[in-house]
């Protein structure tokens, strides 16, 4: 008979962080395996729930008992499995042994390339008491838990403790034992709003029975009843929330029962820079801080309680005695900061280690220095002030504020550097050289700013490089990467007229003999445009419209959008895939020519000439060059696809009268070259060769 099944596992306070995460994979890993084992239908869905102090599932249509079926195992190919005299080798004996088969019961099957033996086992179904328990102890060993602990004199090992387990099949207790517990259907509700023990009469009664012990079960409607309760609130207040979906989902994973609450603080509080309370707020003591309609914090803030009473006052005011110490500390270390100049710390950052192999912060510093200032050359901009910028760009790294919050750095680097009287221009840069942090992140604003971010991630890219730091697999602890990624996006959305060839020869030069152990220049090129491979996917151009602009390695990527374009568009011709097809062609030819020992093609001799058909190409050619290069040199790169899309005809007809390796070795050569001199044409914007592929 096919009922729902509840399961829950009741522990003490489980991390926050990793609650959602725990139950999604919870009930994912019982809910697979009772598909594997044919319990579940194809009917059942799986609804997860998770509370601070419980992870639980509640799956319909569950079989109570396996149907009989026929499994098959297969063996080993017909051709190892049989000897010369036509008996089982000692392979297929042992698989036999292993399935409880003799020879007559195995059978045959191909996959159209090769015959193996197969093993037809009828199973008779098991009872779903016969295997729940150890699906369910199989599936929390599959729990991404980074750290178990044991409790009390028990042997048994999970995330937190564990005081009660329910598997409930309709309203049969199926038996078992986990984690030292035997299975029931009793659980309990809110800590202190309930009192005593509920009978859980259902699977489908559960979240019914918990909500009247004053427990939301469901991750996703606690979630959404505060996040309500939060907007609600806020909207009282004409203030608006500070986003922060990581905090919101951290809280649910918190409390049972929410209950939203106004709080206070000092207003004398505001003069502090409000990143740094906000963080405080929020990290600390998972509070949510209001801004106001400009996006100024205000002193008013919300919390998120566990507790939903009448007269919510002594909550309030708890929670307002808590934050002020921390808003005080933060205003402690602003104010201490503020005694020293950002310039004034740089000596300290040469007694921080950047990398034993790279040097010292401040030596990274100097480097940062002298390449910003290079690339604000390039960009024609005022390069004392991106120099200066780059000064001081990693001087907050010595403050209080950001030794207590990391997350702050830059941001505090900006008010202390306005603090000290610097360019507005530098501050900016300070505080958003760290940009883009992560993907969608806003580019820094300016050409000062730009520089700066574009020297700190071009040095952390050569220097890893260079000592061989490479990204592996899923692994990138510097951050090599989102440093690509960054200087691909500033370069192309700025957008920026700078050459990345010339930008990493720029930062290479910055490093002592010696530092650079490896060769950088060309694989760290590879890695910043296999980036951008990705990148591009991503903005949703075709793969073979990315993979022909980027044979040609460019290396001024602002230009790299039109080029993209420009093959779009030049697709959309009747004669782009002929085209392309033939430039394949030519290229092929080149190519074998080379091998064969030519070492360079010379420019065609109009003199050399014989067909009609090469006559005709050589004048095409001639006509269309120079106006494939002046498109070319005004970035008009459309206009030039669509010149070159008129020789198709002329090539066509080449290829069908004329013989490219004829006996003439110099009628062969000038062939050769007139092909080359047409090949460079067709490949000044991108490889064409590689649309429709």
């Amino acid at each position: 008979m096919n009922n729902s099944l509840l399961i829950e596992l009741r522990t003490e306070e489980l991390p926050p962080k990793s609650l959602k995460a725990l139950s999604e994979a919870f009930a994912s890993g019982v809910f697979a395996a009772l598909k594997e084992q044919a319990f579940a239908s194809a009917h059942s869905v799986c609804t997860p729930y998770a509370t601070p102090r419980r992870l639980a599932m509640v799956l319909t249509d569950i079989a109570e008992q396996q149907a009989d079926r026929i499994i098959e195992k297969k063996g080993p190919a017909v051709s190892s499995g049989i000897d010369t005299e036509g008996k089982p080798t000692r392979a297929l004996e042992g698989f036999m042994r292993s399935a409880g088969v003799t020879f007559a019961q195995l059978h045959k099957i191909g996959d159209g390339k090769a015959e193996s033996f197969v093993a037809r086992i009828e199973m008779k179904g098991e009872t779903l008491s016969t295997h729940l328990a150890n699906i369910v102890a199989q599936a929390l060993k599959k729990l991404p838990i980074q750290k178990l602990m044991r409790w009390g004199d028990s042997e048994h090992q999970f995330v937190r403790p564990v005081h009660g387990l329910i598997m409930l099949h309709g309203e049969r207790v199926v038996a078992g034992e986990l984690l030292g517990l035997l299975s029931g259907n009793r659980t309990r509700g809110h800590r202190f709003l309930s009192s005593g023990e509920i009978v859980v009469a259902t699977p489908e009664d559960y979240s019914t029975q918990l909500a009247a012990g004053k427990v939301i079960a469901s991750f996703a409607e606690r979630r959404a009843s505060i996040a309500a309760q939060l907007n609600a609130r806020a909207a009282a207040l004409n203030a608006r929330l500070n986003p922060a979906d990581g905090l919101l989902d951290e809280v649910t994973a918190l409390v049972e029962w929410p209950a939203v609450y106004v709080g206070e603080f000092e207003a004398e509080y505001l003069e502090v820079p409000q990143e740094c309370l906000i963080l405080t707020m929020q990290q600390n003591q998972k509070y949510f801080p209001l801004l106001d309609c400009m996006g100024k914090l205000i002193n008013k803030f919300l919390i998120v309680s566990n507790m939903q009473v009448d007269d919510p006052q002594h909550i309030i005011g708890g929670n307002a005695r808590v934050v002020r110490p921390r808003l005080s500390d933060a205003r402690f270390f602003y104010n201490k900061d503020r005694k020293a100049t950002l310039a004034s710390r740089l000596e300290k950052l040469g007694s921080v280690v950047y990398h034993n192999k790279i040097g010292s912060v401040l030596q990274r510093v100097e480097r940062l220095e002298a390449l910003a200032q290079k690339i604000a050359v390039r960009l024609d901009a005022n390069a004392s002030l991106a120099a200066r910028a780059a000064r001081l760009a990693k001087a907050d790294l010595s403050t209080d504020m950001v030794g207590e919050f990391p997350e702050l750095q830059g941001i505090m680097g900006r008010y202390y550097a306005l603090h000290d009287g610097e360019d507005a221009a530098v501050a900016d840069a300070v505080q958003s050289h760290y940009q883009p942090r992560f993907a969608g992140d806003a580019l820094p604003q300016g050409k000062i700013a730009c520089a700066t971010a574009l020297a700190d991630k071009l040095d952390a890219l050569v220097g890893f490089f260079g000592i061989g730091q490479l990204p592996t697999g899923d692994k990138d602890p510097f951050g090599l990467r989102r440093a690509a990624l960054g200087v691909l996006r500033i370069l192309m959305e700025s957008p920026l007229a700078l050459d990345l060839a010339e930008l990493i020869a720029d930062a290479q030069a910055g490093f002592s003999a010696g530092v650079l152990m490896t060769p950088v220049a060309e694989p760290l090129l590879d890695f910043i445009l296999d980036r951008l491979r990705g990148l591009l996917k991503e903005a949703g151009y075709a793969q073979d419209i990315v993979e022909s602009v980027l044979a040609q390695r460019p290396t001024r990527i602002d230009l790299v959008p039109a080029r993209l374009d420009a093959v779009r568009a030049f697709l959309a011709l009747p004669d782009a895939l002929a085209l392309a097809a033939a430039n394949k062609r030519i290229g092929n030819i080149l190519k074998k020519s080379e091998g064969a020992g030519a070492k360079q093609f010379s420019e065609p001799d109009p003199a050399l000439l014989q067909e009609d058909a090469e006559k005709a190409l050589y004048e095409r050619v001639a006509e269309i060059a120079p106006r494939v290069k002046a498109h070319v040199a005004n970035e008009a790169y459309a206009d030039a696809l669509k010149a070159l899309a008129s020789v198709r005809v002329v090539v066509d007809h080449f290829f069908d009268k004329v013989m490219v390796n004829t006996d003439d070795s110099a009628v062969r050569a000038n062939r050769l070259g007139l092909l080359k001199a047409l090949f460079d044409q067709l490949n000044a914007v991108a490889d064409i060769s590689k649309l429709g592929v």
